[in-house]
This record gives C-alpha cells, structure tokens and sequence, in this order.
C-alpha cells in the first residue's frame, strides 16, 4: 500500500538548538517525478514521433485540420435544406444548359458556352479547346468546379478558416480530375501526339524517368548545372567582411570613382539564399546599385542543421540585422544607413528599426520593404495553412528534424497554385514532351533553404497567428515594439499576382507607420517582380509617395489613382535613395582590419554554398 503524501507541516523541524542557517542551507532535495506523469510524458513524444512521421507523408498538412473543416462543413451542409434544394436546382438547370451546349457542338452549330465564356483558366486557352468535343468536357468540368464553388462558399456557418481549407481541397482534387491532365482528353496532346508520332509521349517518359531518378537521389532538377554560384550567379565582386554563427556579411566592391556616403544594407528572407538579388549581371539588383553608385552590404545567411534548432527569431535580430549595422559602422565611419529588407527579411528588419527607434536610436536614413508584411491578418493564401491544428503539426515535425526542410516548404507553396505549378508543368512535360530551359531564377528557387525549428515556430506563432507585430503586442528584449515609432521614410514594394504576401497586405504599412511612405506595385509575382531589371520591357508599375499627415488612401482605391508606368521600378527607387542622401564622396575601404573586420574571402563567401 502507498504511503500517504507528506504534508508541508510533516516536514523534519530543526531540533532546539540547531541552527535555524543551517536548515535554510540544506539542499532541497529534487522532486520524483511521479511515474504516472512520466508514462504519459513518454507517451506525448511517441505521438510527436508519430505525427513527424506523418507530416512526410501529407505534405505537412495536418490530418487534424482537415478532418475538422470537414467535419465543420459536412455538419452545418446536413442542416441547411434550403441550400441543397437551391444546389440541386442549379444543378438541373447547369445540366440542361450543358446538354443543350453539347448537341448544338455535336450538330455543328456555334453555342455560346457558359461556363468557359468569360474564364480565364489557361489550361483551356488554345483553340484547340474550342472544337467538338473538347468544348463539352471543359465546359463540363468548369461547370462542376463553378457548383463546388458555389457550394462551398454559400454554406453559412462553418468557420472561415475551415470554408477556405474545404476550398482549397476541392480545388485539388478537381484540378487532378482537369480533363487537360490526360493524353486522351487533352486535344493539344493529342494533335502533337500525332503530328510526332509519338515521340513526345516518348520524350516526356523520358523526361518523368530523369527527373524521378534527380528527385530520389536529391539532386537539383535538370538544367540546374549550367548555372553556378560564383561561376554565373552571384558574381558581383565583393568580400565578405565578417562572419559568426547565423550570417556573413559581404561588402561589395565599388564600380564608381565616388559613392554616396550613407551605404545600402540588404536584409534577405532566410526562407531564400541571398543571390536572388544578385543573379547573372544583367538580372543583378545588387550590381545595378553598385553601378549607381551607392555602397552596398548584404548578409548571406547560414543553411541551418539540426544542431541549430534553439536558433530564435531574436538571433537573427541581433546576429543578422543590428550586428551587420555595427559593422557597417566601423567599415564606412558613417551612421545612418538605408536599410531594404525582402520577404521575411523585411518583417525582421521592420521588427528591428522599430527597436531601433523605441530606443532613440537613429541610424536608419530610410527603410525599403520588398514584398515584405508587417499586418498578418490578409497574409494571403499561406494563412490557409495556419491555424493550432498546423502548428501543432509542424511543430512535431520540427521537434523531431530540427528545422523545417525546403521540400516541405516548396510542397505547400505549389500546391496553392497547383493548375500552374505542378499539373501544366506536368503536361508541358511528360505529354507534349517540352522541357522548359532552366533560366537564373528557375535555378535559384530550386536552391533551397531550411529554417530552424524554434524560430520558424515563433514566426508562425507570433507574426501569422497571433499578429502580434502589428497590433504593438510583439516583445523586443523585454519590451513591445511599435512600428508607429519609425519616423525614418519608407519605400514598399508590393507584386500584382504575389499569392505569398499580396500586395494589399504589404500595403497596410501605411496604416501602421506615421510616415512618409512610398509605395509602388509592380507587375510579376513574389520573386520575378522585384527580380525586375530596367532591360525588362515588358514590366510596369504603379508608384505614389503619401505624406504622414496625409489621409489614408484605401488599396483599390490607390490603384486607381497611381498612374501607371512602362518599366522597371528600380530606376525610381534608386532616384528615390539619391534624393535621401549626401552628395557623393570617395568610397571607404573593403572592410576594416584595424577595427577586427579584415576581408575573409571573396564574396559569394562559403554559406550560400552549402547544401
């Protein structure tokens, strides 16, 4: 039998006489942990094992989060009879308007179709889709993914998050069903299939074989070998000034006799190597600079392992952001700075000019945000997959790697755009036998990345969850920072078709900030539309500066009003950079031996070279 608990008051009292010092000396033994506490302990990591486990095998979405959205959906659909009389009745009335739209292309007489007219799907733009009877299936299966859409989003009651994730699930599913997806209904196939013989069928075996074999061995995909860092990507000459734990930073070489004093440092997202902007030299934003004559630094930052799971967003506050201003201090004798973060980078780099300027500091001279969120609330598509159910998740997966992998990552961005990035691609491929050339960009993207596991969980946590960044709630060393204590000028940059942060989410700096903000919306997406060279004809934008003490202009609205412009829109922030700094004076040393900052090595430096 157990022995009955000890109570406090049961506890062994000094003897009169003994020193009372002593008894307060006296080590106080541990506790046992009780045996049952620790069964169930061991049991939690068996289903965080289990979970890990399960993650590699659902693309990392949670079985959890689906079966609930389902379970919301189903629930609240089983008891709305009024709904499903109006979805039956829509539905009699899309199959009589199909069955009249298939006999009138079967007999050879135009019909106007219904659900094609008007929709832009791109699987079914050649003309080729517009003879008998390829018309019927494609309006047939448009019109099945117009009542799904319909029947998912007209359903009142189920949580928002849950009618975005059943969604999504359709759209999977009916984009694997797209009668574009199969040699035999596909009339581009098929009228290449004959004109060739077959030897596109062939070709594109051939292609699915090569690329199942780089896939399995974890090899980069085909074509990825003519491009090289240090070779033809990443070549803009610099030296890498310091390194530590987490980041090196590179200064690059001046091209002009004279620069202007206050220097450039680029914050890129960890999620990415640092050389999406320093592709070849004509694609090179940092090249472009360099050749404008501004000074500029850029933190490449470490590939994490397992061994650096504790790694925190804070470190990469302190290490990354606020140490490569120290050294870009020493180095250049000058303190104030423009500052251009990219994607993630630009979040942390907001985070820490925010620090900066709760505490008095004023080194920042202007702030650049490349596609960059600082207001989580609309973070886009990504959001689909944060919920506690995900994190939870993910946060399991990570426990047992260490990090988040770029696989993992890469799954779940292309599944939100899966017509385009995996199904067409597949077709393009396997079925017409068409391999795309592998551009700089193409081989950049495939160069992943991974993310440590404390600090990927803090980020999803803290910035997409709870949004705490924005609402003044997210805590620097001890302490919330605000974004409305920036006061230096601010220049955003937000893509047309950004499916990662939209445009309208990066907006929302000008409801956070009481300052100057300008803001341009450029076309192309998250990476090709700041990846926007001037030798870039086709590219537009739209830019307009809003004074602090101007009233808020909503982002529709803005749009409307920002006249547009043919080109790029980097020749606009560069006029922009000039015009907020000094006239141009020599350029400063490569580094700064005397101060513990000699020059290491050339750039692209040795961690964006490793695997």
């Amino acid at each position: 039998m157990a022995a009955p608990a000890r109570r406090l008051d049961d506890a062994p009292r000094a003897t009169e006489g003994e020193p009372r010092k002593a008894e307060a000396n006296r080590a106080t033994p541990p506790v046992p942990r009780d045996r049952g506490e620790e069964f169930v302990h061991r049991l939690d990591n068996f289903d965080r094992l289990l979970h890990a486990f399960q993650a590699r095998l659902t693309a990392s979405i949670s079985p959890a989060a689906v079966q609930a959205a389902r379970m919301d959906w189903w629930a609240h659909f089983l008891n709305a009879p009024g709904l499903q009389l109006s979805l039956a009745q829509k539905a009699a009335v899309d199959a009589f308007r199909l069955g009249l739209y298939a006999l009138r292309a079967a007999t050879g007489r135009d019909g106007e179709p219904f659900a094609l007219s008007g929709n832009h799907d791109r699987r079914f733009a050649a003309p080729q889709w517009r003879t008998f009877p390829f018309n019927v299936m494609a309006e047939s299966f448009l019109a099945v993914q117009n009542w799904w859409d319909t029947a998912t989003h007209a359903l009142r009651g189920p949580t928002r998050q849950h009618t975005r994730q059943m969604a999504f699930m359709r759209r999977q599913l009916l984009d694997t069903l797209a009668p574009s997806n199969f040699p035999w209904t596909n009339p581009e196939v098929i009228e290449r299939t004959i004109a060739e013989q077959g030897q596109n069928l062939v070709r594109g075996l051939t292609y699915l074989v090569e690329d199942f074999e780089r896939r399995i061995a974890g090899q980069p995909p085909v074509g990825s070998e003519a491009w090289r860092v240090g070779e033809n990507l990443a070549i803009t000459p610099g030296q890498v000034i310091h390194r530590n734990e987490l980041m090196e930073l590179i200064q690059y070489a001046p091209s002009t006799d004279r620069v202007r004093p206050e220097p450039i440092l680029i914050v890129p997202a960890w999620i990415m190597k640092y050389y999406v902007l320093d592709l070849r030299p004509e694609n090179s934003l940092v090249k472009y600079l360099v050749d404008q004559g501004h000074t500029v630094f850029c933190i490449s930052w470490k590939n994490p392992e397992a061994k650096d799971r504790e790694t925190s967003l804070d470190d990469y506050r302190r290490l990354g952001v606020e140490k490569a201003l120290e050294v870009i201090g020493a180095v250049t004798g000058q303190r104030r700075v423009h500052a251009c973060g990219y994607c993630l980078g630009g979040t942390l780099l907001a985070i820490a000019v925010a620090k900066l300027a709760r505490d008095g500091d004023d080194r920042i001279a202007s702030m650049t945000l490349l596609a960059a969120q600082t207001d989580f609330s609309e973070a886009g598509e990504l959001m689909l997959f944060i919920d506690e159910n995900e994190l939870a998740y993910l946060e399991d997966m990570m426990w047992d790697q260490g990090y988040l992998d770029t696989s993992q990552m890469a799954g779940a961005f292309q599944m939100l755009r899966s017509a385009d990035l995996i199904w067409s691609r597949m077709v393009r491929q396997y079925l017409l036998g068409e391999r795309e050339p592998m551009t700089d960009l193409m081989a950049w993207n495939a160069d992943g990345t991974r993310m440590p596991a404390r600090m990927h969980s803090q980020y999803l946590r803290d910035l997409f969850l709870d949004n705490r960044l924005s609402r003044g709630r997210y805590a620097v060393e001890g302490r919330p920072v605000a974004l409305t204590d920036i006061r230096c000028p601010i220049f955003a940059v937000g893509t047309e078709t950004d499916h990662i942060a939209p445009w309208q989410s990066v907006y929302k700096i000008r409801l956070l900030t009481d300052t100057e903000v300008t803001f341009v919306l450029t076309s192309g997406g998250h990476n090709a539309g700041i990846a926007s060279p001037p030798t870039r004809t086709d590219r537009r934008h739209r830019i307009m500066t809003m004074a602090a003490d101007e009233p808020y202009t909503p982002p529709d609205l803005w749009a409307v009003q920002a006249p547009v412009r043919q080109g790029s829109w980097w020749p606009a922030w560069q006029a922009w950079l000039a015009e907020r700094s000094g006239a141009p004076v020599p350029p400063p040393p490569m580094g700064a031996p005397e101060k513990g900052y000699p020059p290491l090595l050339p750039a692209p430096g040795c961690y964006v070279l490793q695997p």
